[in-house]
């Protein structure tokens, strides 16, 4: 009985560290000197609109169970892919921002300094959100909280267009695209 439980919570630890390791390499960027190129603009309407409680409800009350599910799993993988665009920007705006850091000019500095933590929070949040994620997707039932990753990356975008407009106002930085 005991070796049982022990194979069990050796599973679930491997399952964790290769989930981990999963979501660790979907929001890596490949290295290049042109860090604003690799930057894919993300529809945040649309994104918004995924994450959206009451469709969701309107959903549920709506369709046959296996209907709801087949639907709500494919929600989910469309707000995971917008995650994942979002923590690949995130990565980019993290260079961005240290090279900004090095900047003679103090208000420059400042605003490189505020990007570099908003885009840590940013890859931070999606990072969790993948995981809740892929549990959701198990059981879809269960809400994603990728609500804090959309919420992350709106500021994330402000603070890239202010350190944008400070670095070379002629050459905006956009992270968001717009409809």
């Amino acid at each position: 009985m005991t070796l049982a439980v022990i194979i069990v919570i050796a599973a679930f630890l491997s399952l964790v560290c290769i989930l981990g390791l999963t979501v660790s390499r979907s929001l890596q960027v490949s290295d290049g000197s042109n860090f604003a190129g690799q930057i894919q603009p993300i529809d945040v309407e649309a994104f918004r609109n995924l994450l959206n409680v009451s469709d969701d409800e309107f959903l549920r009350r709506r369709l046959a169970g296996p209907e709801f599910r087949l639907v709500r799993r494919a929600r989910l993988r469309a707000i995971a892919a917008y995650v994942q665009q979002a923590g690949r920007n995130a990565a980019v705006l993290i260079r961005i921002g240290q090279a900004g850091m090095a900047a003679d000019d103090p208000r420059t500095a400042e605003a490189a300094r505020q990007l570099v933590n908003n885009a840590l929070l940013v890859r931070r949040n999606a990072a969790f959100a993948l995981l809740k994620i892929y549990v959701a997707l198990t059981w879809p039932h269960s809400g994603p909280a990728a609500s804090r990753v959309f919420e992350g990356y709106e500021q994330l975008s402000r603070s890239a267009m202010l350190l944008g407009r400070l670095q070379n106002p002629a050459v905006p930085v956009r992270v968001s695209a717009r409809p």
